[in-house]
């Protein structure tokens, strides 16, 4: 999930410290364009679904999957000669996962090469903040692999505080540049005479973003979010099957553009030092017909200086897409359709809870480990799909 940010008080009191004790300027300039390491993530996480609404198999069967996802993140900076401040962030992610439904592209197979696999995501991130300016500029690039999907992206951005820094204005361009393998069901491929010669289609993204934040007063945060995105190519999954009215099959066709509008609004309420309130709205629309609402709230409540709590829900409701319909309703005159309850009308809920540990002198007598996060949830849709997750937040300072 992508965020929207707002510069804590903390990092400004960070960098206006390399202007401090001009007796020592030249020294002190020195040591702050050195690399240095500011704090090194670790996330791991499992998760777990359930359901009998699988597109595989035509919006019915199981939808069991379970997937293990891996994270790491090493975040540096220094500063140059001007001492603008350059932020490096380098990121590794590899997920693990098994599907059931996925297993029956090919159900001949005790188990297809589809039933399991594994998605590696690198990314590396640049920044520079000018804090004279109030101007920050960034760049990022991007990739990930798995069995039947190979993704490139790139990036660019750039934002700009207020003198007093209660304001930021951002802007974000980016871009994915995909290629998607065209693995067709079983039955499906022989009927063309294809076998295993698999072909391959493009699918491209295009997102552009304004950002605005606000520092209203010393307890309320607010920050909107205007986004558009724009994608090209092989909009669906050729192993996702569509049953229709005669019984006949076919693979999901979709229109080959979407566009999408998201706008997100949050705002962030602090209640004295020991509780906040966090609270987020996005309304979604596109072209396929959707029309979507999430409203999410999260209160952080600080216990003692050293550990929180962080109950979280999460609605989210949507209309259908034009093209879907459930297993066999489909009529052959149709141009678009597709059985992916993805796409279909649904409500879902998601909740649960977090524990942060930051003790001043490291977690388990380990100095550098500065903090301790775990979160679990639970996620249900009215159409009975549900899922649990669990992750484990790691933070080397």
């Amino acid at each position: 999930m992508k965020k929207i940010c707002l510069f804590t008080i903390g990092l400004y009191l960070n960098i206006l410290a390399a202007f401090a004790q001009k007796g020592t300027a030249d020294t002190s300039a020195y040591r702050d364009r050195k690399l240095h390491l500011d704090e090194v993530n670790l996330v791991t996480s499992y998760y777990q679904q359930n359901g009998n609404n699988s597109a595989v198999t035509g919006g019915i069967g199981t939808e069991h999957l379970t997937d293990f996802a891996n994270s790491f993140d090493i975040k540096l900076s220094r500063y140059d000669k001007k001492l603008r401040k350059h932020s490096f962030e380098f990121d590794l992610g590899l997920d693990t996962y098994s599907s059931a439904s996925s297993d029956k592209i090919d159900p001949r197979t005790i188990s297809s090469a589809s039933s399991s696999d594994m998605r590696i995501y690198p990314s590396l991130s640049w920044s520079v903040e000018n804090l004279n300016k109030g101007t920050t500029v960034g760049a990022n690039i991007s990739s990930s692999t798995e069995y039947d999907y190979q993704s490139f992206g790139f990036g660019i951005s750039a934002a700009k505080k207020s003198k007093d820094n209660n304001r930021e204005v951002s802007v974000r361009l980016q871009t994915y540049l995909d290629n998607v393998t065209l693995i067709s069901p079983i039955e499906l491929r022989t009927a063309a005479g294809r076998g295993d010669n698999y072909g391959s289609s493009p699918r491209n993204t295009y997102n552009a973003a304004f950002g605005l934040s606000q520092v209203v007063n010393k307890r309320l945060q607010m920050s909107l979010l205007v986004e558009a995105a724009y994608q090209k190519g092989y909009l669906g999954l050729p192993f996702h099957r569509v049953y229709f009215t005669d019984n006949s099959l076919r693979t999901e066709n979709l229109p080959t553009t979407r566009f999408k509008i998201p706008i997100g609004l949050r705002a962030n309420y602090f209640i004295g030092d020991n509780l906040v309130f966090r609270s987020f709205y996005r309304f979604y629309k596109d072209d396929w017909g959707i029309m979507a609402h999430t409203a999410d709230l999260e209160t952080a409540y600080k216990i003692n200086p050293f550990i929180s709590v962080s109950p979280f829900y999460r609605f989210y409701t949507q209309t259908a897409a034009n093209y879907f319909a459930p297993y066999k309703v489909h009529g052959l005159q149709e141009l678009f359709y597709t059985s992916n309850y993805d796409l279909s009308n649904f409500n879902s809920q998601f909740f649960g809870a977090g524990l942060r540990l930051t003790p001043a002198n490291g977690i388990l007598g380990i100095h550098k480990l500065a903090m301790l996060e775990i979160r679990a949830g639970h996620y249900r849709r009215n159409n009975g799909l549900s899922a649990n997750i669990v992750s484990l937040n790691l933070k080397f300072k």
